[in-house]
Protein backbone atom coordinates (compact mmCIF):
# COMPACT_ATOMS: atom_id res chain seq x y z
CA UNK A 1 0.00 0.00 0.00
CA UNK A 2 1.33 3.45 -0.90
CA UNK A 3 1.68 6.29 1.59
CA UNK A 4 -1.51 8.11 0.56
CA UNK A 5 -3.94 5.40 1.81
CA UNK A 6 -1.85 5.03 4.97
CA UNK A 7 -2.20 8.76 5.61
CA UNK A 8 -5.96 8.56 5.00
CA UNK A 9 -6.26 5.72 7.52
CA UNK A 10 -4.21 7.64 10.06
CA UNK A 11 -6.45 10.69 9.68
CA UNK A 12 -9.59 8.57 9.97
CA UNK A 13 -8.41 6.84 13.14
CA UNK A 14 -7.30 10.15 14.57
CA UNK A 15 -10.65 11.76 13.77
CA UNK A 16 -12.85 9.25 15.56
CA UNK A 17 -10.93 7.12 18.07
CA UNK A 18 -13.21 4.52 19.60
CA UNK A 19 -16.32 5.84 17.84
CA UNK A 20 -19.21 3.48 17.20
CA UNK A 21 -20.96 5.83 14.77
CA UNK A 22 -20.50 4.62 11.18
CA UNK A 23 -18.78 7.17 8.95
CA UNK A 24 -18.01 7.03 5.23
CA UNK A 25 -14.71 7.47 3.41
CA UNK A 26 -14.98 8.60 -0.22
CA UNK A 27 -12.05 7.98 -2.53
CA UNK A 28 -11.15 7.29 -6.13
CA UNK A 29 -10.23 3.99 -7.78
CA UNK A 30 -6.67 4.13 -6.51
CA UNK A 31 -7.95 3.32 -3.02
CA UNK A 32 -9.84 0.18 -4.14
CA UNK A 33 -7.37 -2.19 -2.52
CA UNK A 34 -8.27 -5.12 -0.28
CA UNK A 35 -5.88 -4.03 2.47
CA UNK A 36 -7.24 -0.46 2.60
CA UNK A 37 -10.88 -1.58 2.63
CA UNK A 38 -10.17 -4.23 5.27
CA UNK A 39 -8.56 -1.61 7.51
CA UNK A 40 -11.57 0.71 7.20
CA UNK A 41 -14.26 -1.72 8.32
CA UNK A 42 -13.07 -2.32 11.93
CA UNK A 43 -12.80 1.46 12.40
CA UNK A 44 -16.57 1.89 11.73
CA UNK A 45 -15.84 3.42 8.31
CA UNK A 46 -17.77 2.46 5.18
CA UNK A 47 -15.60 2.75 2.07
CA UNK A 48 -17.34 4.81 -0.63
CA UNK A 49 -14.53 4.05 -3.05
CA UNK A 50 -14.99 4.00 -6.82
CA UNK A 51 -14.83 0.39 -7.95
CA UNK A 52 -12.18 -0.95 -10.27
CA UNK A 53 -13.62 -2.74 -13.27
CA UNK A 54 -11.90 -6.01 -12.25
CA UNK A 55 -10.87 -7.45 -8.90
CA UNK A 56 -12.60 -4.83 -6.77
CA UNK A 57 -12.37 -4.97 -2.98
CA UNK A 58 -15.74 -3.19 -2.66
CA UNK A 59 -18.52 -5.72 -2.25
CA UNK A 60 -22.32 -5.67 -2.14
CA UNK A 61 -22.42 -4.46 1.47
CA UNK A 62 -21.44 -1.04 0.18
CA UNK A 63 -22.74 -0.89 -3.39
CA UNK A 64 -26.32 -1.87 -2.55
CA UNK A 65 -27.04 1.43 -0.77
CA UNK A 66 -28.43 4.50 -2.55
CA UNK A 67 -25.90 6.67 -0.74
CA UNK A 68 -23.02 4.91 -2.49
CA UNK A 69 -24.29 5.82 -5.96
CA UNK A 70 -25.13 9.33 -4.82
CA UNK A 71 -21.64 9.78 -3.36
CA UNK A 72 -19.99 8.68 -6.61
CA UNK A 73 -22.19 11.03 -8.65
CA UNK A 74 -21.38 14.00 -6.41
CA UNK A 75 -17.69 13.11 -6.46
CA UNK A 76 -17.74 13.13 -10.26
CA UNK A 77 -19.25 16.63 -10.26
CA UNK A 78 -16.59 17.90 -7.89
CA UNK A 79 -13.81 16.38 -9.99
CA UNK A 80 -15.29 18.02 -13.11
CA UNK A 81 -15.26 21.44 -11.44
CA UNK A 82 -11.62 21.09 -10.41
CA UNK A 83 -10.71 19.74 -13.85
CA UNK A 84 -12.36 22.75 -15.50
CA UNK A 85 -10.50 25.07 -13.12
CA UNK A 86 -7.19 23.46 -14.10
CA UNK A 87 -7.69 23.35 -17.87
CA UNK A 88 -9.72 26.48 -18.56
CA UNK A 89 -8.95 28.63 -15.53
CA UNK A 90 -5.22 28.00 -15.41
CA UNK A 91 -5.29 26.64 -11.86
CA UNK A 92 -2.83 23.88 -12.72
CA UNK A 93 0.06 26.34 -12.55
CA UNK A 94 -0.58 29.75 -11.09
CA UNK A 95 1.02 32.89 -12.47
CA UNK A 96 0.76 34.69 -9.15
CA UNK A 97 3.05 34.85 -6.16
CA UNK A 98 1.69 34.53 -2.68
CA UNK A 99 -1.01 32.38 -1.22
CA UNK A 100 -3.62 35.15 -1.07
CA UNK A 101 -3.31 36.04 -4.76
CA UNK A 102 -3.33 32.39 -5.82
CA UNK A 103 -6.37 31.76 -3.60
CA UNK A 104 -8.21 34.76 -5.07
CA UNK A 105 -7.48 33.55 -8.61
CA UNK A 106 -8.69 30.05 -7.77
CA UNK A 107 -11.92 31.34 -6.20
CA UNK A 108 -12.59 33.60 -9.18
CA UNK A 109 -12.05 30.64 -11.52
CA UNK A 110 -14.61 28.55 -9.59
CA UNK A 111 -17.06 31.47 -9.51
CA UNK A 112 -16.73 31.86 -13.29
CA UNK A 113 -17.40 28.14 -13.71
CA UNK A 114 -20.53 28.42 -11.55
CA UNK A 115 -21.73 31.42 -13.57
CA UNK A 116 -21.25 29.43 -16.77
CA UNK A 117 -23.37 26.60 -15.32
CA UNK A 118 -26.07 28.89 -13.92
CA UNK A 119 -28.39 29.07 -16.99
CA UNK A 120 -28.53 25.28 -17.19
CA UNK A 121 -29.25 24.98 -13.46
CA UNK A 122 -31.97 27.65 -13.58
CA UNK A 123 -33.64 25.99 -16.56
CA UNK A 124 -33.68 22.66 -14.72
CA UNK A 125 -35.14 24.33 -11.63
CA UNK A 126 -37.84 26.03 -13.71
CA UNK A 127 -38.83 22.69 -15.27
CA UNK A 128 -38.94 21.05 -11.85
CA UNK A 129 -40.98 23.84 -10.21
CA UNK A 130 -43.50 24.16 -13.04
CA UNK A 131 -44.49 20.51 -13.12
CA UNK A 132 -47.94 20.33 -11.61
CA UNK A 133 -49.13 17.08 -10.07
CA UNK A 134 -52.04 15.53 -11.90
CA UNK A 135 -55.29 15.61 -9.93
CA UNK A 136 -56.50 12.26 -8.75
CA UNK A 137 -59.29 10.98 -10.95
CA UNK A 138 -62.53 10.14 -9.27
CA UNK A 139 -63.68 6.74 -10.33
CA UNK A 140 -66.62 5.18 -8.89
Amino acid sequence: MSLEPVAALWLDHRHSPGSTRRLTRGADKGYDAAEFVADLRPACLTPYVAQKSRYSAIDGRTTRHKGYALSLRHGKGIEEAFGRAQTIGGAAQTAFRGIERARARFIMTLVAGNLARLPKLLAAQRRWCCVQPKPASKSG
